[in-house]
């Protein structure tokens, strides 16, 4: 059993028949006089055959045909040669001399031992042929690989094509627009895929290593590098980008791209490009259509608010464009130096705003661009946006006070066009967000005022000062009023309030601790004798017209 372990254990044929040949002894009073193993037909024998006897030997074993038989050696009567015979064929012959007559129990185990030596030359010899077989069936794959190549590079290119036209055609139909592209185009080709607007911010991305935040758009950069892919047909590479435009009819509606860091992108992959461009073209013109639309009845809507409309329409309509009319809302004029208040500037004031968080109707007038938001703007951001947008700071925005109430509009964006005047026309920086409620004396200073913005003026600078006299009987802005009229000159007003210096300066300590102006200030100075003239002559004259 040992021996028989050992003979299966290895598949090389002269390995097996030289175990045969060492173990024959064991199976009684035997020798290995010779081994021979059939190959391509022919019996080969063993290089552990006697030199003495070979010839005579092989001519007998040869002469046997296949069939056991007695083999002559000299000084050794017994001999025998031996076939180790397999399934359908000999594998070779096993020549065993003895030196006394076996007994029935050693020519059985003999017998046993040319059995399992025959099995495992079986076993080899089935195991050679598998691996010749396997041999063969692999050239004949290496051969029917290389004839499929030539074959695939005959047809590829007709059947990636047709691919490829299935897809967009399944995209076009599923009516997916941009998402649907971009994940057509990374299943074709592994890359990612993306589509921006013609701005440079992304619309759509599918596809690994997405920038997160994406990248803030250089408007400069932008515009060059939309001019030098503009510039050559076909898809054209830009740092690690494939890029190709979105242009039907010459317009250029975004770019659509294709991440290649590693430079793999073959000619397949900038058909499949060209091929998603014109997919993406019809479903950006689109979109582009909406929005036009959309942008025109939030235009009507807001010029309709500027000169007064109806309420209940005006509530309607704002909800059928999704704007919520019903908060607290301020209108707000822009106007570039450098740029025309044109449909594509007032898109970019619409994006600015947009960037910063604010929900506007936006609309324009010859020379600005008019939104109407429904929360205060912050005081740099819109600016600051529009700069980078525009790539220049030579802007100014005037912003008005809250509105309460639709009909506030007309009267808050004449306000908001006082802003921007006095941020136009002022001594220092002409550039800039300027607030209404901010102006101080400037706000009474210009056509269209009213007694009402009076009265506003009036009491922001000294409402306190009034409620306490109200409510204490005091004389606190009349004192303050006398103040002004005397130059600040301490004698001449308290001779003319007929007080004692001491209580003029006590009367002034308490109306900077009651306003909170500082009278050695000279904004807070002139807005307040300002607001004391204007309540001492036109307020009471008004008060008195009322009276009467």
């Amino acid at each position: 059993m040992t021996l028989s372990s050992a003979l299966f254990d290895t598949l090389d044929e002269g390995e097996i028949l030289g175990l045969a040949m060492d173990h024959v002894a064991a199976a009684g009073p035997y020798g290995a006089e010779a081994g021979y193993l059939t190959v391509d037909g022919a019996l080969v024998p063993s290089r552990r055959n006697g030199q003495v006897h070979a010839l005579a030997v092989d001519r007998r074993v040869r002469e046997l045909a296949g069939e056991d038989g007695p083999v002559t050696v000299p000084r050794l009567p017994r001999a025998r040669a031996l076939g180790l015979r397999g399934h359908e064929r000999l594998h070779g012959y096993l020549v065993v001399t003895s030196r006394s007559r076996p007994t029935e129990a050693e020519r059985s185990l003999l017998a046993t031992l040319v059995r399992h030596t025959a099995a495992a030359l079986s076993a080899a010899f089935a195991h050679r042929r598998r691996r010749e077989d396997a041999l063969e069936l692999y050239r004949l794959r290496e051969e029917r690989t290389a004839l499929q190549g030539q074959l695939i590079s005959v047809v590829a290119d007709l059947g990636y094509q047709r691919a490829l036209h299935a897809l967009m055609a399944d995209v076009a139909a599923s009516g997916g627009g941009e998402e649907a592209i971009t994940r057509a185009l990374h299943r074709l080709t592994g890359l990612p895929a993306l589509v921006e607007d013609r701005f440079g911010r992304l619309r759509s991305w599918t596809g690994p290593d997405r920038p997160d935040p994406y990248p803030e758009p250089d408007p400069v950069r932008q515009d060059a590098m939309l001019y030098a892919v503009g510039r050559q047909a076909g898809p054209v590479r830009v740092k690690d980008r494939l890029v190709t435009l979105v242009r039907p009819h010459g317009e250029i509606l975004g770019v659509l791209a294709l991440v290649d860091v590693r430079r793999e992108a073959d000619d397949h992959t900038l058909r499949a490009l060209e091929d998603g461009a014109a997919s993406l073209a019809p479903e950006l013109a689109h979109l582009r259509n909406l929005a036009e639309v959309e942008s025109k009845l939030h235009r009507e809507l807001a010029d309709d608010l500027l000169t007064g409309t109806d309420e209940a329409s005006a509530y309607a309509r704002s909800e059928a464009v999704g704007h919520d009319l019903h908060r607290r809302h301020y209108v707000v004029v822009v106007q570039w130096s450098n740029r025309a208040a044109d449909g594509p500037f007032a898109q970019t004031v619409g994006r600015a705003a947009s960037a910063v968080g604010m929900h506007s109707l936006l609309t324009r007038r010859s020379d600005h661009v008019v939104l109407v938001t429904d929360d205060r703007p912050h005081a740099r951001a819109l600016y600051e946006a529009l700069a980078r947008e525009t790539g220049t700071r030579s802007g100014t925005i005037g912003v008005s006070a809250p509105c309460d109430s639709l009909a506030d509009i007309p009267h808050r964006y004449q306000e908001a066009q006082r802003a921007l005047e006095v941020r136009r026309h002022s001594r220092g920086e002409h550039y800039g967000t300027t607030f209404f409620d901010e102006l101080g004396l400037y706000r009474i200073l210009g056509p269209g005022n009213d007694y009402r913005e009076l009265e506003t003026f009036v009491h922001e600078w000294l409402g306190q000062l009034i409620d306490y006299d109200s409510r204490h009987h005091t004389a606190m802005v009349e004192t303050l009023s006398q103040y002004f009229d005397c130059g600040g000159n301490y004698d001449e007003t308290a001779e003319s309030l007929a007080i004692h210096r001491s209580t003029l300066r006590y009367r002034l300590q308490r109306i900077r601790d009651i306003s909170g102006n500082d009278l050695a200030d000279v904004e807070d100075r002139l807005n307040l004798q300002v607001a004391t003239r204007v309540w001492k002559i036109v307020l009471g004259e008004q008060a008195g017209e009322r009276r009467r």
